[in-house]
């Protein structure tokens, strides 16, 4: 039998399956995550997945994920934290976010140290261009056959 034959494919339900969904944040993660995103003009916090996210130039630096903090580095910084213990984030399994990583809970811990590492995910996709809005298709009305 395989994991789609059981109802299930990584975290996901399928439809009619008893298996649960993604679990929400935990409220002391979703207060810290709500005290080190900068108060800054250039930011927007929104949801994504139904989780609390903060974006810039329209593209998401760090945001919530279950019981887990997560942030868009590159190059150094990257490096660096996984050095910290840093892990890639998949938010479903054997399906990596390539520049994601999951904040490691020594790192959370620290009120300022979370701060600072927002901060840089902040940095490094503020460099990023502005991400174009697509504009929406036009609905076309469709006429019946008389």
């Amino acid at each position: 039998m395989s994991h789609l034959d059981e109802g299930v494919v990584g975290r996901y339900a399928l439809p009619g399956s008893d298996h649960t969904a993604w679990k929400p944040a935990p409220p002391d993660l979703v207060s810290l995550f709500d005290r080190v995103v900068p108060a800054d003009p250039a930011v927007e916090r929104r949801k994504m997945f139904g989780y609390p996210a903060a974006f810039v130039k329209g593209h998401m630096f760090a945001g919530l994920h279950e019981d887990r903090l997560v942030l868009r580095l590159g190059g150094d910084a990257l490096a660096e934290v996984k050095q910290r213990g840093a892990q890639d984030f998949e938010p479903m399994p054997g399906r990596p976010m390539k520049g994601w990583v999951v904040v490691p809970r020594d790192v959370l811990a620290d009120v300022g140290l979370t701060g600072r590492w927002i901060t840089r995910a902040l940095r490094h996709v503020s460099q990023m261009p502005p991400k174009v809005k697509r504009p929406k298709a036009k609905k076309t009305a469709t006429r019946r056959p008389r």
